[in-house]
């Protein structure tokens, strides 16, 4: 038997996404990794919501927003899911074979250049860094079931050749990509009760972590420094600055907001006005990306003060509500 799959029942004909990835929120996609694990816990019948408390430490980093990602340490405690890097010493497929064969999954970086998913953007375009999990391995058919972003897909042929470097000539300077190995035999189903107190206690110690500072005064501060630059750079240039500024930003506070609402369903009180603070900074995200984005291609002024102002109120509100809630008795 050629094919190796951790989850043989998965199709993409048949998968289903997990709300948060619906077409109704604000960033139905939010980033490779994060995006990769929502559907994957979801897939597993476990609930991705109780998650999402590592993105109340967000913060500005300077050149970029914080590219959140879920602690393997807190998908361990939440659903007894082990993560552990990959040495990749021999080719990637080979790796592939061995631990899909031990019922492993295994997170890699990729070129999107070879994932048919991506089609419209870097689907045969441009080669964009990714990362996806390979859940399926057929090496006779030369087909590859894999996450990435918000949906689970297939590819084959070709595409499967080009993404495991079959046909390129050994290259001495080529550096193999970071990848990780993914363990589900020592899964735990907690009730919602006990996920709850789990994730409860994690979001404590998140909160913990929140930026000393308003991280939203302080990107308000380099945007308005930086944003001739980006005039200058061209719309291009722009599109991958904001995915790495606007989009974290807004897409990491709309899933806070998601999992505030989770624990206020499992009987936590106190957290409604802040998820509703959080939800509102997703969506100005929104209307900043577009701000921004006529601004470059203008040349004119970005006329973003009361947007970016309101975003940093409601990061200080809304954090200051969790925190009142998280110290309630």
């Amino acid at each position: 038997m050629s094919r190796l799959a951790v989850l043989p029942q998965l199709r993409p004909e048949s998968y289903q996404r997990h709300p948060l990835q619906s077409d109704s929120v604000a960033w139905p996609e939010k980033n490779c990794y994060a995006d990769l694990w929502v559907g994957f816990v979801h897939a597993l019948g476990l609930d991705p919501q109780a998650m999402l408390g590592f993105t109340a430490s967000m913060d500005f980093e300077g050149d970029q927003w914080t590219f959140f990602k879920p602690p393997s340490s807190d998908l361990r405690r939440l659903y007894g899911i082990d993560v552990q890097e990959l040495t990749v010493y021999k080719p990637l497929l080979a790796h592939a074979q061995e631990h899909l064969g031990a019922g492993r999954l295994v997170s890699t970086e990729a070129d999107a250049w070879w994932l048919p998913d991506t089609a419209g953007t870097d689907y045969r375009g441009q080669h964009t860094k990714t990362t996806i999990l390979l859940a399926d391995l057929d090496v006779s058919a030369q087909r590859l079931g894999y996450f990435h972003n918000a949906g689970y897909f297939e590819l084959q042929g070709e595409d499967f050749r080009g993404l495991f470097r079959l046909d390129a000539p050994a290259d001495p300077a080529f550096m193999p990509l970071f990848a990780e190995t993914v363990r589900i035999d020592r899964l735990e189903r907690a009730s919602p009760a006990e996920l709850s107190s789990i994730a409860w206690d994690l979001l404590r110690e998140h909160v913990a972590w929140r930026p000393r500072s308003n991280p939203f005064t302080r990107f308000a501060e380099r945007l308005g420094h930086e944003l001739p630059q980006l005039q200058q750079a061209g719309l291009a240039h722009y599109h991958l600055w904001a995915f790495a500024t606007v989009r974290q930003a807004g897409a990491a506070f709309e899933l806070l907001a998601a999992h505030l609402r989770w624990q206020a369903g499992q009987g936590r009180a106190g957290l409604d006005e802040a998820a509703d603070g959080f939800d509102a900074i997703a969506q100005a995200g929104k209307a900043l990306i577009l701000k921004g984005a006529r601004a470059v291609s203008t040349g004119r002024a970005l006329a973003a003060d009361d947007l970016l102002q309101g975003m940093a109120d409601h990061w200080e509100q809304g954090m200051g509500r969790l925190q009142a809630a998280l110290h309630a008795r």
